[in-house]
C-alpha cells in the first residue's frame, strides 16, 4: 500500500524508524478490552504488509520482503517479532506483495509478479523451476503472464496481485485480469483445473479494472461503469447533470436484481463440465499450531469435517450427501439452516418471524431430507463446510465423472485430520442437475414472494424496473457516463507498484474515477457474492445494487466481501457468523449498509476470515480503527465442543462495527490489513506536523464530502423532483434553482473525488510527492468550481429565490427538517429554523480551510525547496480566491437588499441574475454637469452597466464601452468625471472630493473587472483604453443600427472588428479612428439580384483603397487595385460564369473607375482579343486586334472603331493595308498583297469578311524586278502597335507604390525596405493556410538584406539569392510583380493571342519587363551597375567565377546583364505561351528539318558518320553498356557519341537562354570525352573535324521543336556571351539546323 523513496517532506530528512512506516498486529479473537497490538520493530519503515491464513508478508524501504508465521511450505515457525528475510527477493525491487490462504505473491518495479508457497491447486502457477507436479513451490519463484491472443505474445506487466485459498488474480497495466488456480473463483472459461498458466478473464476484457480483491473461493472487482447509451459527452454529462430538470438520483437502500430474468451463473449453461483435475497429496499434511491457537481450515475445505482426537488417531465421520440436496441457506440471522427442519437444529431466539415459514419453503424445496453433522472449532468459524455448499465450481478432484464419482448416494466424501486440521480430497464438483435445482428453487421463491434469502420484496418494485437490460455474461451498463480516457494519476507513485490497490485510473483531468461497478464471482454459499442468492457464479457478474454507489475499495474476508464508497459508507454482505458484517440487517446476501455511530467516515477497509476492520476519521485528526467480528477467547481443547448438532457462531460480536481504543497509542494511521484471525495496522508518527495536516486535509474534505452528499440527498434531490417547484417559484427563480442544482453537483462530484485521490495518496503518504496532491495540481479546476458554485448561489439569492425556496422545503420536508437544521452550520440555525442561504454559502469556508492546510504542509520544507514554492503558491491562491468570493457573497446580499428596497415596475426591468449594485447616487450626491436645477439625475452603477435614471426613462451604457477619465481641476473648481461612450460623451459632477474619488474607485474597478483585470482598478483613468467588446450603434451615421464587435480606442472602433448592419451589410477586418482602415472583408446585399457583392481587400479613411478582390452579384469579378471606392490603376475584370450576353475579360490600367491607358481585351463570345489604347471606356489610340480565324490586325482606333491607316494580314500571308473607317472596313487607298507576291494598288471600299470593291492596278512582279521597299515598309508588321516600354505601366506603378514610392525611383530606400519588413510580417501573421515551405520562405525574407554597400563579387550572390526567394512568394512586392507579368503575358498570348505575328511583340514585351523590373531592383540595391556594367572583386578576395549566373568572365572581370539576374526568375513562367509562338513561327522550316532527321536516323552509325564526312579517327570503336564493353560493328545504331546525344536533348527541359547555351557547352565536353581515347593527348578541335560529328549528334538527338529552340536562344541570348565560347558553340548549332533543313537526297 505504500512505497518509499527515503525521503521526508521534513526539510528532506531521511525518516527514522521511529517514525515512518510502524507496523502494529493483533489477533483479532478476544476481548477488545485484553488485546494488546505487538508492535513489530525493522531497521526501515515498512511499506506494507499482507496477512494469509497463517502467515504473513512485510514489504519495507527498499524493496525487501520479510515473511513470518506457518511458513509450512518450509516447515518454520517464524514469530511476527522476528520475521524472516526472503534472500531470493532481494535485487528484485520488489513493490508490492499479497498473501493468500496459503501462498504469497510479491511484484516487482518491473511489473514482474513471484510465487511461492501451496501450489495443489495451481495457486502459485507453473513456475519457471518446477513441473507440474510441484505441491509446494518453498522459494519465491517467478511466473511470467504471457498475453498469447496478440502476435507476437507478449508479456504483460503486472501492477496489482490479489490471492485466494486456491487460486490468485493479477491486474495488468492495461487494466485487465488474468488468473490461475483451481475453482470458479478464477472467473475462466475452462473446465480443466487447475489452471497452470495465468489466463485473461474474458468476460472482463474490454472493461476497465480499477481493483481485484480475493476471499477464500470468490473474487470481486472494482470496475469502471461503461458510459451510458447516446450521450456526446459522457464525463460532462455526470458532472454536469444535465438540463435544467434533470434529476440528482440518490439512492436510499439497494435493491435486488429479479433473479428470475437471467442466469444465475453468468454464463450460459451447457453439457455436464467435466473435466481433469490435479492430484493432492495422499498424505495428512502437518500444521503447525503456535502458541495453542486452533487451526482454520485447510485450503481444500471452508470447514473441518467433526473431528475427534483419540490417542493420537483421527477419525472423520462420513458425511452422506444424497443427489440435489446442495442448497443449505443462511437464514436472515446468520446461522445455516437445512431444507428439512430435522436435519439442523434452528435457533430458538430468532428474533425474525417469518423464519417457520422459510424454513417450510426450504423444505418444500427438498426432496428427500439432508443428513449432515457439522462442527465449528472455536478458531473455526470460518464459514458452513464447502461439502454441503452449492458452489457451481469444479475444485482439485481426483474425479472422473463429475455426476458418477460425486454425486451417487452412497459416495462418500472422505477426509483425514491431523491435529485438528481436516485434509479433504475433494470440495464438491458441480453438475447440472444442482444448478437446475437452484434455478426451481429460486424460480418458487419468486412465484411464492415470500421473503427469503433469495430476494428481498421491499425491493421487488425497484427490481422490476430496473431488470437487467443486458444478456447474461455481457457487461452492464452503469446508469451515469463514466469519464474519458485516463490520464496517470496526479496522486500515485511512478513506480510499478501502483502501491495503492484501490487507487482507481484516473479520470481524463487526473482524478480518480467515481463512475464504477462491482462485480462478483465464485462460491456463494454465504452469499458472498451479493447478488441475492447463495449461488455460485462461475464468471463475473455485477452487483446491480452497487452501481451507483461510487465503490472506490473492495475486500474481501474468507467468505464476507465489504466495499468501501466515495462517501466512507461501508457495504458488507456473505457470512455473519462472527458479526463481521457490521449489521444484522437481513437478507445478508445482497449489499447492506454497516451500521456506523454518527460522525464517523471510514476511508480504508480489510477483512479477515471472520472479522472486519474498517479505518475511520472520528472527531479527531486522527484516524480511529473500528472492528467487528468474533470477541471471544481463543481455546485450544475443541473436543468440548465438538458434539454440538448445528455449527457454532461467536459467541459474543456486536452488531455494529466498535472503537478499538488502543488506535489513539499507535499514531497515524494509514492503512489497515487483515487475514486468518490477524489484524495489522501501518502508522505514521507526526513529524514537524506534517502527517498531521495531510490528514487533516484529508479528513475535512472527507466530511466535507459527506454533508455535501447529505445535502443533496435530504433537500436537493426531494425539490428537484417535486412537480410544485417551477409554479412555486416562477420562471427565472426555477431555472437558476436548476442551475444551482447542477452546480451543486459539480461540486459535489469534485470533493467526492478529492477525497478519494487524498485517501489514496495517505495509503502511500511515505513515497507520494506532497506536490501531486489535486489542491496543487489542479488548482485552475478547484478555482472554476467554486467559482461558478457561488455565482449561481448569489444569481438565485439576487432574484429572491430563497424566500420561496425556504416555503417550498417546509412543505417537501416535513419531518426532515430537524435533520437539515443538524446539518446547517450556521449560528441562526439554533431556533430550529433552517437558514438556507447561510446553508448554501458554507461551501466557502473550505478554501480557507484548504489555504491553512497549505500554509502547514509549506511550513515542513525550506523555503528554497520546490514543494514549498509550490504549496506556498497555492496557499496564496486559495486565500485569495477565498477573500474575493466572500466579497461577491457580500455583493450578492447587498443587491438583494436594493432591490428589495428599490422594488417597483420601472426597476424590475433592470434586475438581472448576474447583475450586482456597486455603487448609487442617493441624495444627489452625483449630477450631469449643466443639469437644470430641478431635474433629478440618479446614477446606478452596477457590475456591468452604469444606468442613468431621469424619472421614469432609463439610459444604461455597457461598461464595456464606457471609457473613465477624472477632469482635472480647473479654474471652476468642479469635480468632474469624464464619461466617454461611443456615441456620446458626457461629464459627471460630484458634490465632494471624497464622493468623486469614490465613484471614480468604483468605476474603474467595475470596468476592469467586466474587461476580465483582477477589479483592482489599480490606475484609474488609465484602465484598458484599448480594449475589444461588443456595441450595438444607436445614432445616426454610417454606423446606424450596426452591431460591432471587436477592438477599442477610447470610444472610437479601433483595430481588428466585424461590423454588421441590419440590411446585411457586414464588415470584417481592420479600423482605425472609427472607420475601416487597412485589410477587410466586405458583404454588401444586392436586392435586386438577390444576391450580396463582396469585397476582400485593403480600405483607408471607411473607403476601399489599394489592392483587393471585389465581386459584384451579376457575376463579375474585379482583381485590382482601387483608389477612394473606385478602380484605378492595374486591374482585371471578368464577366464571370454567369454572363448571359457575353464572355469576356479585361486586363490593364483604370483611371477612376472607367479603362483608360494600356489593357488587353479578351471578347471570348466573338473570339476576339484586343491589345491596346483605352480612354474613358473606349478603344482609342494604337492597338492590335487578332480573332480564332488568324486574322490579324494593327492600328488606330477612334471612338471604339477601328479609324484611319491601318493594316490587316489574315491567315495566308494576305496582307491589306488601307485607311479603314470601321471595324473591318475599309474605306480609300490601300495596298493589297497576296500570298504568292501579286499585288493590287487602288481605292478600296467595303468590309474584309463580306467582300471589298476595288478601282485600281493589279500587277505581278517580274523575276528579275528589284523589290519595291516603299510597299514593303507599308506592309510590315508592328509599325502600329503600342511600343512594349509603354505597356504594363499601371503593374509596376502599383509594385512601386507598394514600396512607398509616388512614382518610378521617387521615395525613401530605407521606406521601401520597412514597408517590405511590414508586408512581410503581416503575411506571417495573418495568412491562416500557409504550408512550411511557404512560412519558411516568408521567414528568410523577414531579415532586410545588406543593401547600401557596392556589389562586390563577393556578396553579390546573396543579392541573386534574396530575389529568387521573394520571387517566390506574392506576399513580396516583387513576388506579386513577376506573379501579375506573369498574368498579364498569359492573357496577351494564350488562346487567341497565339498568334505567330505576336512573337516579336512577345520578346519585345519580355525584354522591357526586364529593363522595368531592373530598375525597381537597382532602386532597392543601388550598389548594382547598370545594365551590361562590371561587377568588381571585394578589395582583398581573389575573382570568383560564377557560371550558373551566366556572368561572362573577362578576363578578371565579372559583367552584370539585366537578363543574367532576372530571367531566371520571369522566363520559366513565361515560357509555355512564348515557346508555343516560336514554334508557329518556324512551322514550315521545321517541318522540313523533321523530315530529314527522320530519313536520316535510317542508317545505321557507321554509315551516317561517313555519310556526314567524320573522320574514322573519331569513329568509336567500343560502347559500354552497364559497365560491359562491346564493339561497335557495322550494324550498329544509336551506338556512338551516347552521353553527348543524351546530354544535348536536355536542352528542350530548360527554360532560359544561359541553360540551353550550358548543355550545349557540356554536349561539346561530352563528345571530346568521347574523342580523347583515340587521340593524343593535347588534341585541339577544328571548325573541319568538329562540324561533321556535332551535326550527327544533333540528327541522334532527335530533337523536335529545334528551330524554336535556336531562335529563342538567338532573341534572348545575353549579349555578354554571343562572341565567345558559348556563342561559337552556339552558332554550331545553328550551322547544323541549317546543314539539316537543306540537306538533299543522297
Amino acid at each position: 500500500m505504500m512505497e518509499n523513496r527515503e525521503e521526508s517532506p521534513a526539510n528532506e530528512r531521511a525518516p527514522t524508524p521511529t517514525e515512518r512506516g510502524l507496523l502494529h498486529i493483533w489477533q483479532s479473537a478476544g476481548p477488545s478490552a485484553q488485546l494488546c497490538p505487538e508492535r513489530v520493530l525493522l531497521s526501515r519503515p515498512v511499506l506494507q504488509a499482507a496477512l494469509g491464513e497463517h502467515h504473513g508478508l512485510l514489504l519495507i524501504q527498499g524493496g525487501q520482503v520479510y515473511s513470518f508465521g506457518e511458513l509450512s511450505w518450509r516447515d518454520l515457525s517464524i514469530p511476527v517479532s522476528a520475521p524472516v528475510l526472503e534472500v531470493s527477493l532481494l535485487g528484485r525491487m520488489v513493490v508490492r506483495v499479497a498473501a493468500g490462504g496459503f501462498h504469497c505473491g510479491a511484484l516487482s518495479e518491473q511489473g514482474n509478479v513471484y510465487m511461492w508457497g501451496e501450489n495443489t491447486a495451481g495457486q502459485c502457477g507453473l513456475t519457471e523451476r518446477g513441473t507440474v507436479t510441484n505441491i509446494t513451490v518453498s522459494e519465491p519463484c517467478p511466473v511470467t503472464v504471457v498475453d498469447s491472443d496478440v502476435v507476437p505474445p507478449v508479456v504483460v506487466r503486472v501492477v496489482h496481485l490479489a490471492l485466494g485459498r486456491e487460486h490468485s488474480l493479477a491486474l495488468s497495466a492495461q487494466n485487465e485480469l488474468w488468473a490461475w488456480g483451481s475453482g470458479c473463483q478464477l472467473g475462466l472459461v475452462t473446465n480443466s483445473f487447475p489452471v497452470w498458466r495465468p489466463k485473461k478473464v474474458e468476460h472482463l476484457a474490454g472493461r476497465h479494472v480499477i481493483q481485484v480483491a480475493c476471499g477464500a473461493y470468490h473474487s470481486l472487482a472494482v470496475v469502471r461503469s461503461l458510459p451510458p447509451p447516446n450521450t456526446q459527452n459522457p464525463s460532462e454529462k455526470r458532472e454536469r447533470g444535465q438540463s435544467p430538470h434533470y434529476s440528482v438520483t440518490e439512492r436510499e437502500e439497494p435493491f435486488a436484481v429479479d433473479a428470475g430474468h437471467y442466469c444465475p451463473l453468468g454464463v450460459e449453461l451447457t453439457e455436464v463440465m467435466t473435466g481433469e483435475t490435479s492430484p493432492r497429496r495422499g498424505g495428512p499434511r502437518r500444521r503447525f499450531q503456535p502458541r495453542g491457537r486452533s487451526v482454520g481450515s485447510s485450503p481444500g475445505s471452508a470447514a473441518s469435517s467433526c473431528p475427534f482426537s483419540e490417542d493420537g488417531k483421527s477419525y472423520t465421520k462420513q458425511t452422506n450427501l444424497p443427489v440435489g440436496h446442495t442448497h443449505p441457506r443462511t437464514e436472515t440471522d446468520g446461522s445455516p439452516k437445512s431444507h428439512s427442519l430435522s436435519g439442523w437444529r434452528s435457533n430458538k431466539n430468532s428474533a425474525f418471524s417469518d423464519e417457520m415459514e422459510i424454513n417450510n419453503l426450504l423444505q418444500k424445496l427438498s426432496s428427500h431430507p439432508l443428513e449432515m453433522q457439522h462442527t465449528a472449532g472455536p478458531g473455526d468459524t470460518d464459514s458452513l463446510s464447502s461439502y454441503t455448499s452449492d458452489d457451481s465450481c469444479v475444485s482439485s478432484t481426483p474425479s472422473t465423472d463429475l455426476l458418477t464419482s460425486s454425486y451417487k448416494e452412497d459416495s462418500p466424501i472422505k477426509s483425514q485430520t491431523n491435529n485438528g486440521a481436516a485434509v479433504p480430497y475433494s470440495s464438491s464438483p458441480v453438475g447440472l442437475e444442482d444448478i437446475r435445482l437452484c434455478l426451481e428453487a429460486e424460480k418458487q421463491a419468486l412465484q411464492g414472494q415470500k421473503s427469503t434469502s433469495l430476494t428481498n420484496i421491499n425491493q421487488k418494485g425497484k427490481a422490476a424496473a430496473n431488470r437487467r437490460r443486458s444478456l447474461p455474461g455481457t457487461p452492464t451498463r452503469g446508469r451515469n457516463g463514466s469519464p474519458q480516457r485516463r490520464r496517470p494519476c496526479a496522486c500515485r507513485p511512478s513506480l510499478a507498484g501502483q502501491t495503492q490497490a484501490a487507487a482507481p485510473e484516473e479520470a481524463g483531468d487526473g482524478l480518480p474515477s467515481l463512475e464504477t461497478e462491482v462485480w462478483s464471482w465464485g462460491r456463494g454459499s454465504e452469499g458472498q457474492l451479493g447478488h441475492g442468492d447463495r449461488l455460485a457464479r462461475l464468471q463475473p457478474l455485477c452487483i446491480k445494487s452497487l452501481t451507483d454507489e461510487e465503490v472506490i475499495k473492495v475486500a474481501a474476508g474468507s467468505h464476507h466481501s465489504l466495499a468501501l464508497t466515495a462517501h466512507c459508507q461501508v457495504y458488507s454482505w456473505g457470512s455473519n457468523m462472527c458479526g463481521q458484517l457490521g449489521h444484522d440487517n437481513s437478507p445478508v446476501t445482497l449489499p447492506q449498509q454497516a451500521k456506523l455511530s454518527d460522525g464517523l467516515r471510514v476511508w480504508d477497509v480489510s477483512a479477515g476470515q471472520s472479522h472486519s476492520l474498517l479505518l475511520a476519521d472520528g472527531d479527531c485528526v486522527q484516524p480511529v480503527l473500528l472492528y467487528c467480528g468474533q470477541q471471544q477467547e481463543p481455546t485450544s481443547v475443541l473436543s468440548e465442543r465438538s458434539c454440538q448438532r448445528s455449527p457454532n457462531r461467536a459467541d459474543s460480536y456486536t452488531v455494529r462495527p466498535t472503537l478499538l481504543p488502543f488506535c489513539m497509542e499507535m499514531g497515524y494511521i494509514n492503512s489497515v490489513c487483515s487475514g486468518g484471525q490477524s489484524c495489522a495496522v501501518l502508522a505514521d508518527q507526526n513529524v514537524m506536523g506534517f502527517i498531521s495536516a495531510i490528514h487533516e486535509l484529508a479528513s475535512r474534505e472527507r466530511q466535507f464530502d459527506c454533508w455535501l452528499s447529505s445535502i443533496k440527498k435530504l433537500l436537493l434531490t426531494p425539490l428537484r423532483n417535486r412537480e410544485s417547484v417551477c409554479p412555486s417559484l416562477g420562471e427565472p427563480c426555477t431555472h437558476l434553482f436548476f442551475s444551482l442544482c447542477e452546480s451543486f453537483v459539480r461540486l459535489s462530484v469534485l470533493i467526492g473525488r478529492h477525497s478519494t485521490s487524498l485517501s489514496y495518496f495517505l495509503h502511500d503518504v511515505q513515497s507520494s510527492d506532497v506536490t501531486s496532491i489535486p489542491l496543487v495540481t489542479h488548482t485552475e479546476h478547484f478555482m472554476d468550481i467554486y467559482k461558478e458554485y457561488c455565482s449561481s448561489v448569489g444569481n438565485f439569492q439576487v432574484m429572491g429565490g430563497f424566500r420561496s425556496l425556504h416555503k417550498l422545503s417546509l412543505e417537501c420536508l416535513g419531518s426532515q427538517q430537524t435533520m437539515l437544521a443538524q446539518l446547517c452550520v450556521s449560528d441562526q440555525s439554533v431556533s430550529g429554523d433552517v437558514d438556507l442561504v447561510s446553508l448554501f454559502y458554507w461551501p466557502l469556508q473550505q478554501l480557507h480551510q484548504y489555504s491553512r492546510v497549505l500554509l502547514k504542509l509549506a511550513a515542513c520544507y525550506d523555503v528554497l525547496t520546490a514543494e514549498y514554492q509550490s504549496l506556498h503558491q497555492g496557499c496564496g491562491q486559495y486565500d485569495s480566491l477565498s477573500l474575493s468570493l466572500l466579497r461577491r457573497k457580500k455583493e450578492a446580499e447587498t443587491t438583494f437588499l436594493f432591490w428589495k428596497t428599490h422594488s417597483g415596475k420601472t426597476t424590475e426591468v433592470l434586475r438581472l441574475p448576474q447583475r450586482r449594485v456597486l455603487c448609487e447616487s442617493s441624495s444627489r450626491s452625483l449630477t450631469l454637469q449643466n443639469a437644470g436645477r430641478f431635474s433629478n439625475h440618479w446614477f446606478i452603477l452596477f457590475n456591468d452597466t452604469l444606468v442613468h435614471t431621469q424619472f421614469s426613462t432609463h439610459h444604461v451604457y455597457p461598461l464595456t464601452c464606457l471609457w473613465v477619465k477624472p477632469v482635472t481641476e480647473d479654474s471652476s473648481g468642479l469635480y468632474a468625471i469624464r464619461m466617454t461612450c461611443p456615441e456620446e460623451s458626457f461629464t459627471l459632477v460630484a458634490s465632494t472630493p471624497q464622493e468623486k474619488n469614490k465613484w471614480l474607485r468604483s468605476l474603474n474597478q467595475a470596468v476592469d473587472q467586466v474587461l476580465g483585470g483582477a477589479g483592482q482598478g489599480s490606475s484609474p483613468g488609465l484602465i484598458a483604453m484599448s480594449r475589444t467588446t461588443s456595441y450595438t450603434f444607436n445614432g445616426d451615421g454610417r454606423f446606424k443600427d450596426a452591431q460591432y464587435t471587436g477592438g477599442w480606442l477610447v470610444g472610437r472602433v479601433h483595430g481588428r472588428g466585424t461590423m454588421k448592419w441590419p440590411d446585411g451589410r457586414t464588415y470584417s477586418g481592420n479600423f482605425k479612428n472609427g472607420q475601416e482602415d487597412g485589410y477587410g472583408e466586405c458583404i454588401i446585399p444586392n436586392k435586386l439580384l438577390n444576391k450580396p457583392d463582396s469585397y476582400q481587400g485593403h480600405w483607408r479613411d471607411g473607403k476601399i483603397h489599394g489592392f483587393g478582390k471585389y465581386k459584384y452579384a451579376s457575376g463579375e469579378v474585379y482583381e485590382g487595385c482601387f483608389c477612394d471606392g473606385q478602380r484605378h490603376g492595374y486591374g482585371m475584370l471578368s464577366s464571370g460564369k454567369l454572363a448571359k450576353k457575353s464572355s469576356s475579360v479585361f486586363i490593364g490600367q483604370w483611371v477612376h473607375d472607367r479603362k483608360s491607358g494600356y489593357g488587353v481585351y479578351d471578347d471570348m463570345t466573338r473570339g476576339e482579343k484586343y491589345m491596346g489604347l483605352w480612354l474613358d471606356e473606349q478603344r482609342h489610340g494604337s492597338a492590335v486586334v487578332v480573332t480564332q480565324c488568324g486574322a490579324y490586325y494593327e492600328g488606330t482606333f477612334r471612338d471604339n472603331k477601328m479609324c484611319g491607316a491601318g493594316l490587316l494580314v489574315s491567315d495566308d500571308d494576305t496582307a491589306l493595308h488601307g485607311e479603314f473607317c470601321d471595324d473591318w472596313t475599309v474605306n480609300g487607298k490601300g495596298v493589297l498583297s497576296l500570298s504568292n507576291g501579286d499585288c493590287l494598288e487602288g481605292l478600296f471600299s467595303g468590309e474584309w469578311t463580306a467582300g471589298l470593291k476595288v478601282v485600281g492596278t493589279y500587277s505581278k512582279p517580274a523575276a528579275e524586278e528589284p523589290e519595291n521597299k516603299e510597299r514593303n515598309r507599308l506592309l510590315r508588321v508592328g509599325q502600329y502597335v503600342v511600343p512594349a516600354g509603354q505597356r504594363w505601366l499601371c503593374v509596376f506603378d502599383e509594385c512601386w507604390s507598394r514600396l512607398g514610392c509616388d512614382a518610378a525611383g521617387r521615395g525613401e530606400r530605407t521606406a521601401a525596405w520597412d514597408n517590405i519588413a511590414v508586408t512581410i510580417a503581416t503575411a506571417r501573421r495573418q495568412s491562416p493556410v500557409l504550408s512550411r515551405s511557404q512560412s519558411k520562405v516568408l521567414e528568410c525574407l523577414e531579415f532586410i538584406p545588406q543593401h547600401g554597400e557596392p556589389v562586390t563579387s563577393a556578396n553579390y550572390d546573396n543579392i541573386r539569392r534574396y530575389l529568387m526567394k521573394a520571387c517566390e512568394t506574392p506576399h513580396h512586392p516583387l513576388g506579386w510583380l513577376v506573379e501579375t507579368l506573369v498574368t498579364v503575358y498569359r492573357m496577351t498570348y494564350v488562346g487567341v493571342g497565339s498568334n505567330r505575328r505576336l512573337l516579336r511583340q512577345a520578346v519585345q514585351e519580355v525584354l522591357s519587363y526586364l529593363t522595368h523590373f531592373y530598375s525597381i531592383v537597382r532602386f532597392l540595391f543601388p550598389g548594382l551597375p547598370d545594365d551590361g556594367g562590371i561587377i568588381p572583386d571585394p578589395p582583398a578576395s581573389p575573382s570568383k567565377s560564377n557560371h550558373n549566373t551566366n556572368i561572362a568572365e573577362q578576363g578578371s572581370v565579372m559583367v552584370l546583364s539585366c537578363s543574367s539576374l532576372l530571367l531566371p526568375q520571369l522566363l520559366p513562367r513565361l515560357y509555355p505561351p512564348l515557346f508555343t509562338m516560336y514554334c508557329l513561327q518556324e512551322e514550315q522550316d521545321e517541318a522540313q528539318y523533321w523530315e530529314r532527321i527522320l530519313r536520316l536516323n535510317k542508317q545505321p552509325d557507321q554509315s551516317l558518320l561517313s555519310f556526314l564526312g567524320v573522320q574514322e579517327k573519331f569513329w568509336p570503336v567500343w560502347m559500354s553498356i552497364l559497365g560491359d564493353k562491346k564493339q561497335i560493328v557495322s550494324s550498329s545504331k544509336d551506338a556512338c557519341f551516347v552521353s553527348a546525344v543524351e546530354t544535348l536533348q536536355q536542352i528542350s527541359t530548360t527554360f532560359t537562354p544561359s541553360d540551353k547555351l550550358l548543355v550545349i557547352q557540356k554536349t561539346f565536353e561530352e563528345m571530346t570525352q568521347e574523342v580523347k581515347p583515340m587521340l593524343d593527348g593535347n588534341f585541339l578541335w577544328c571548325m573541319d573535324d568538329l562540324l561533321p560529328l556535332f551535326l550527327y549528334v544533333v540528327l541522334r538527338a532527335r530533337i523536335r521543336n529545334l528551330g524554336a529552340e535556336v531562335s529563342l536562344i538567338e532573341d534572348l541570348m545575353d549579349p555578354n556571351v554571343q562572341h565567345g565560347e558559348m556563342g561559337l558553340m552556339f552558332t554550331t548549332l545553328q550551322a547544323c539546323y541549317i546543314q539539316i533543313q537543306q540537306e538533299s537526297e543522297m
